[in-house]
């Protein structure tokens, strides 16, 4: 169908859809190249709707990546919702791009981010909308070549079967990369095309793998089948982070996050064990202070957004981070601009960066304890005492702030019904610090989500909790966690589940996930949609169960699914944090202090310059230093 065969269509039947402005594009900052005098295009896909793929930032950095190439365009296309998705099969409207119109068919390359599983089904849904066979090896080189890249891609096995290619890392240079080998191999084979960019450092392309089982269903062999495949794939770093993204493009209905983010800082070395990105993103790298309020300025000329989002998995850590707040709050702040700075850490809060946070808008402040007791924190690495996490409570509340959000995680290894019964005995501390203040105004909104031991972290060989010991821990909370000035929000134990066996999977998962959409199943993470008879049908159809994957402890020498994709973190590494967290040891904060863990050699190869050498440090934190050596402690009232 021609483009504008599309747009006929579209008058005529978008007045009967909820949020006709999810489907037109001409957003302010979209970027429309002549289709015909440009030779390569890309369409990037978010398989979920327009409302939560415009919020999201990778997604818009590689917009920027490639429309910034003079002879390439790219496009967006995200997920119709139910009512359009009927009207388009009705219709018989294929999916499009909203820069062009153009079907995706008629791309080169189509760029689908996975950032977590639950849209494994949705991606699937978006091939077949678009008229390509699902299959991989169906699909020849008349068809555009798929990618998929993002966090859920660390372990890509499971969606093997309907992608060519994934891209492994950081997606900022790879992309173009890809462009241009795709643009020298026009016209080849498909196989042939492939075998050209299995050459490129960080990108996965299934098809030159075989993988082999043992009669238990245990992995034993992943080998490659072609010279051009490395027995490994070693992901992408950016040694030096591009300057950000500014050109938002405006959306043409609210989105979930309705403000402009800016990646302030990149990695993490703080050694949860249970954080997969923690693990996954390192090292760490800054940007200026400069560079960033540069780039608010920017932000402001080029948007009308009111909430700049300075984002990092530890934005407290970011070492500038006080003169950062201060200089956008005096530059910006009379103008009304509000600063969102996610992922503050408890043991690096300071009056200072709360003085500063003070004066933006922020409806609450959040902190993540992840765990009640200190035993536990102990267990997963992230020891805070509890008088600072009260000590911290008091000191925002002291400050204004009202409400106070707490994240917490249950489910973690070795925890008990006590443990899970402390963190109702924590938030509810935490609330009478606040109405010392604030009397009856005073909030505690907790959120409990359930642990999943995600695969490159040190807990990948632990198990879910069971259905019936997540429902007690569950009815637990529910019935400590009620009153005035308490909220309580918590997970569907059923989408804990799936996302276990999808993130832990294997390459037998794709016959799984492509007969659950069959029966249905697609919004994974809309709980009215989420459909877990589907996935048990699947499941049982195809011979598998999903105990084998959620509830199955891992010795220690077992082959993973993804031990054939390489994040530079060690494997032994992490058998040894793993080891420790079972006998209450905890590291210290890795800035200063390297575990050996793997990433500095990795990263020299990327660097004109070679980092330090690495040195080992004494990996257990003596019980009287604690407190002491966790990272650089900012002092939370100066004295």
């Amino acid at each position: 169908m021609l483009p504008e065969q599309i747009e006929r269509q579209l008058d005529r039947v978008l007045l009967s859809v909820t949020k006709p402005g999810r489907y037109v594009g001409g957003e302010y900052n979209s970027v429309v190249k002549n289709w015909d005098e440009i030779p390569f295009h890309a369409a990037l896909a978010f398989p979920d709707i327009y409302d939560l793929g415009m919020s999201n930032l990778g997604l818009m950095i590689l917009y920027g990546a490639l429309n910034d190439q003079p002879d390439m365009l790219a496009e967006r296309v995200f997920s119709p919702w139910l009512d359009m998705e009927e009207v388009m099969r009705h219709e018989g409207i294929p999916l499009y791009s909203l820069e062009s119109k153009h079907p995706i068919r008629d791309f080169d390359l189509l760029g689908i981010s996975l950032p977590y599983e639950q849209l494994y089904t949705n991606a699937v849904n978006l091939l077949d909308l678009a008229g390509m066979p699902i299959l991989a090896e169906e699909r020849d080189e008349s068809y555009p070549l798929v990618i998929a890249g993002g966090h859920a891609c660390y372990n890509p096995d499971p969606m093997a079967d309907f992608i060519d290619a994934f891209v492994i890392g950081e997606g900022e240079e790879i992309i173009v990369e890809i462009a241009r080998e795709l643009m020298a191999v026009r016209g080849l084979p498909r196989r042939e095309q492939l075998r050209h960019l299995a050459r490129i450092e960080g990108l996965y392309i299934p098809r030159f793998y075989d993988v082999a089982y043992h009669e238990d269903g245990t992995l034993r062999s992943v080998r490659p089948n072609v010279p051009e495949a490395p027995p490994k794939v070693l992901k992408r770093i950016v040694p030096v982070l591009p300057r950000p993204f500014t050109k938002f493009l405006v959306p043409n209905v609210d989105t979930v996050h309705n403000r402009a983010p800016i990646e302030i800082m990149r990695g993490c070395t703080r050694g949860c064990r249970f954080c997969h990105a923690g693990m996954v993103t390192r090292p760490v790298r800054e940007r200026p202070v400069e560079e960033i309020v540069a780039a608010v300025d920017e932000i402001m000329k080029n948007t009308g957004f009111e909430e700049i989002g300075l984002l990092s998995l530890s934005s407290s850590d970011f070492g500038e981070v006080k003169r950062l707040v201060r200089e956008i709050g005096d530059r910006w702040g009379s103008k009304g601009l509000s600063i969102s700075l996610p992922s503050l850490r408890i043991e690096t809060m300071s009056a200072d960066l709360m003085d500063a946070l003070r004066d933006t808008r922020r409806g609450g402040f959040t902190l993540a304890p992840e765990a009640a007791t200190e035993k536990m924190r102990d267990i997963i690495n992230k020891y805070v005492p509890d008088a600072q996490v009260l000590e911290t409570a008091h000191e925002i509340y002291k400050r204004g702030w009202r409400t106070i959000k707490l994240y917490f995680m249950i489910g973690h290894p070795s925890e008990t019904l006590e443990d899970v019964q402390a963190i109702c005995d924590l938030s509810k501390a935490v609330l009478r610090e606040g109405q010392k203040i604030h009397g009856a105004k005073a909030n505690v909104n907790v959120g409990v989500s359930t642990f999943i031991p995600k695969p490159h972290t040190p807990f990948q060989w632990v198990s879910v909790d069971t259905l019936d010991q997540i429902v007690a821990k569950q009815k637990l909370l529910q019935e400590q966690l009620r009153g005035h000035g308490l909220r309580l929000r918590w997970n569907n134990p059923q989408e804990t589940l799936l996302e276990a066996f999808l993130s832990r999977g294997d390459r037998r998962l794709g016959k799984v996930i492509r007969r659950a959409w069959e029966l249905g199943d697609k919004f994974d993470a809309w709980q009215e949609q989420f459909k877990p008879e589907a996935w048990r049908q699947a499941f049982e159809e195809n011979g598998l169960t999903m105990a084998f994957y959620t509830h199955r402890p891992r010795p220690i020498d077992e082959l993973f699914p993804w031990d054939h994709i390489d994040v530079a973190v060690k494997k032994k590494f992490l058998a040894e944090d793993y080891l420790m967290s079972q006998r209450g040891e905890t590291r210290v904060d890795c800035r200063n202090q390297c575990f050996a863990c793997g990433i500095l050699p990795k990263f020299a190869k990327t660097r004109s310059e070679t980092p330090a050498e690495a040195w080992e440090c004494p990996p257990v934190v003596p019980k009287h230093l604690r407190g002491k050596q966790v990272g650089e402690v900012i002092p939370l009232m100066a004295n």
